[in-house]
């Protein structure tokens, strides 16, 4: 049996780092628009090396012809030390082995608060932030919708069933919509919590302080996400516990009378973990790498808005490691989701095993 489990788990392994290669490349070629950021960044360095020379005080004798060949000496002297005297396709392949490897670079323009230009540095500094906040919200958002739709499930046609069906549709708006809505109540008019950022200036010295601060900050951007996202999660799990009541199995269970405790333990929240946990697991990876307009609304300092000021500053070193420490969190999520089926499901268990 063991053999046949690591045969399993290396098969998914070489699957899923093919898949991470592809998309990799692929981001590459994108983030570059196939190599045309680079000319425009060639651009930039020339004119700077240009304002440089015809600047010095040192170079002010020489004619137009012996600047311009200065001007081109040390052009060609900064592309060969980022590596742009050597075509896109060749580079292109260079940044491959470089991001799979995670050996992520120098930024071209972006840095770290501790004024590093390396971007390693730089998404692991914003990184925690991301995780703090979008991995409470969404664990708040779980319990709410196994909780509240387990509860729902039980009670159908009641007048609470009736009013989350009516809530459902509050939703279709996302999370940063009602985030400006509570931040000019709570902020601008009431003055209760911050208007955003993650901690207050000065920091506090104190772990206590500085602790509370940052949760009074995340306040706001967290609320948001629940009035947004809360009452479809409860209708969609409400539905889903629905389907499997109905299930055969379960009115067997109800007819040998077993207790509703372990009728709705065992034969409706067990066979629905897998799906539910996928969800959740996957959509925590989304929103840790995808929560842009959020952080930008909030000023929340995550790799949300580390991806905004990127994609703005055409940084593409950033944006490949941004896409490279996604592609491989969530290949690394589907690896394991695939031991947690087994673990849940017997009848994939059987599969793999």
């Amino acid at each position: 049996m063991l053999p046949r489990i690591i045969k399993y788990g290396l098969k998914r392994i070489i699957i899923l780092f093919i898949t991470v290669v592809i998309a990799v490349y692929i981001t590459i070629w994108i983030a570059n628009i196939g190599g045309y950021v680079d000319e425009i960044v060639k651009s930039d360095i020339l004119l700077q090396v240009s304002q440089s020379v015809r600047q010095n005080p040192a170079y002010r004798g020489l004619n137009e012809t012996q600047i311009t060949k200065i001007i081109n000496e040390i052009y060609e002297n900064e592309l060969k030390k980022i590596g742009f005297d050597k075509p896109f396709i060749y580079r292109s392949l260079i940044y491959l082995k470089d991001a799979i490897t995670l050996s992520l670079g120098r930024a071209l323009f972006l840095s770290s608060d501790s004024g590093s230009k390396s971007v390693r540095i730089i998404i692991l500094e914003r990184l925690p932030n991301t995780v703090l906040l979008f991995t409470t919200t969404q664990l708040i958002l779980f319990f709410i919708g196994l909780f509240f739709g387990l509860f729902l499930s039980r009670r159908y046609g009641s007048f609470l069933d009736r009013l989350s069906v009516l809530l459902a549709p509050l939703s279709s708006l996302p999370g940063w919509f009602y985030g400006i809505f509570l931040i000019l109540i709570f902020a601008s008019f009431l003055r209760l919590l911050p208007y955003g950022g993650m901690v207050d200036a000065p920091p506090p010295a104190d772990k206590l302080a500085y602790a509370l601060s940052v949760l009074k900050h995340m306040t706001l951007p967290v609320l948001s996400w629940l009035i947004a996202y809360s009452f479809i999660n409860v209708y969609v799990r409400r539905t889903f516990f629905l389907m499997f009541s109905s299930e055969d199995y379960v009115e067997f269970a109800k007819a040998k009378g077993l207790p509703d405790s372990i009728i709705q333990r065992r034969y409706i929240l067990r066979p629905t973990l897998p799906p539910i946990i996928t969800d959740f697991s996957l959509t925590l990876i989304g929103s840790w790498m995808g929560a842009i307009i959020t952080e930008r609304v909030f000023n929340w300092p995550g790799v949300g808005s580390l991806f905004y000021m990127a994609s703005v500053m055409f940084d593409t070193p950033v944006l490949v490691g941004l896409v490279v420490i996604y592609a491989y969190l969530l290949a690394a999520t589907v690896f394991v989701l695939e031991f947690v089926y087994a673990i849940l499901d017997p009848r994939i268990r059987a599969g793999v095993t």
